[in-house]
């Protein structure tokens, strides 16, 4: 039984980590097939060329999916992605529950297949991740905005991104501050919407210190 009861309509904050904290990406088509899985496996739709997608992305930075298989996912998702970040050793989703059991479906399927793959393409075995993923309800709103901070600074953790996660590629922050990428796969609305402008938005991201986040978020919504 999950310690955490998930309940639909509901925003939770969803990570995990390398086994014994080993990464989870070798090489750039690992993290860019993560990426896909993430935003397209919001609905139960499958997939069966996601190499192609990947190689796609490598030379146009974007997956090629046409709009009507975009209007079918948006149609039947079971979760809402609201932001994320992915790390070398560990990912952070911020999600809410769109159809009763969608985390479940969603994050099983991420998972499996993301574990599949890596083992068989670096000849491994066994769990990649460190046991289930986690999965925090957030309480208010509060919380969902600081959240999403914590989430779009962890990028500054890296030496080479220090100060740079705007262009962060493995995080939703660009897409909060520029064109955006997944258009509707990403409902970003309810937190940009409560601020005047996205420089007001960066702004928030920039003057939340570590301290402030650990007294607004607690040590539940927070991975070490």
């Amino acid at each position: 039984m999950r310690k955490t009861p998930i309940a639909p309509d509901e925003y939770y904050h969803i990570y995990n980590r390398g086994n014994n904290k080993q990464p989870i990406f070798a090489e750039e088509s690992d993290w860019i097939r993560f990426l896909f899985l993430i935003i397209y496996l919001q609905s139960p739709a499958n997939f069966n060329k996601i190499n192609r997608q990947i190689l796609h992305f490598v030379k146009n930075r974007i997956f090629n999916i046409g709009q009507d298989e975009f209007i079918d996912i948006e149609k039947h998702r079971n979760v809402e992605l609201i932001n994320f970040a992915l790390m070398p050793n560990h990912f952070h989703l911020t999600v809410r529950e769109f159809k009763e059991g969608g985390i479940a479906a969603y994050m099983q399927r991420v998972l499996c297949s993301h574990t599949k793959y890596f083992n068989t393409k670096y000849n491994k075995s066994g769990h990649l991740f460190q046991g289930p993923y986690k999965a925090v309800h957030i309480e208010d709103n509060r919380q969902l905005l600081y959240l999403s901070t914590y989430i779009h600074r962890s990028p500054r953790e890296l030496s080479e991104w220090k100060d740079k996660e705007a262009i962060y590629p493995w995080s939703s922050l660009c897409d909060y501050t520029g064109k955006g990428r997944w258009g509707a796969l990403l409902k970003k609305d309810i937190i940009i919407s409560q601020f005047k402008n996205i420089s007001e938005y960066k702004k928030f991201i920039n003057t939340s210190t570590a301290k402030t986040l650990k007294e607004k978020l607690g040590d539940d919504l927070l991975i070490d």
